[in-house]
């Protein structure tokens, strides 16, 4: 039986692969090649989407507890990465903060642009705590 876990890392799986695919739908991205002109995602970010989706299909798969380290850990990693976004403009993951460094960008779009990390980790990080029960 899947339980919670599972499933929530299984719509990880989707999500992720919906993220990695905004670039390559028609409309999405504007003439500057941001995706409803907030972000704009590289092939970088695409393999990073990719990588996390299979990351999650694969503890889907396995088992409740692998559903739950994968929320766990994702959760953590997505979510300080878009906290450091909203607090400098760069996040970490895919070495904006190194390459970019801190920027100067009004707030209103560093939350649009950092809220789906900040949700997407957010949401994993209270999942694997409010679902534990189920791993043990």
């Amino acid at each position: 039986m899947m339980g919670k876990l599972r499933w929530i890392a299984l719509g990880y799986t989707v999500a992720l692969l919906a993220a990695a695919s905004l670039n390559y739908v028609p409309g999405l991205t504007d003439s500057q090649g941001r995706a409803f002109g907030i972000f704009a995602l590289d092939i970088y970010d695409d393999l990073l989407h990719i990588a996390s989706a299979a990351w999650a299909g694969i503890a889907a798969f396995l088992s409740k507890h692998a559903a739950r380290n994968f929320l766990l850990y994702f959760g953590v990693l997505y979510l300080s990465d878009g906290l450091l976004g909203l607090l400098t403009g760069s996040g970490y993951l895919d070495l904006g903060i190194l390459t970019y460094g801190i920027q100067d960008l009004p707030f209103s779009f560093k939350i649009l642009a950092n809220l789906p990390h900040i949700a997407l980790g957010g949401f994993a990080v209270a999942s694997s705590f409010a679902f534990a029960h189920e791993a043990q």
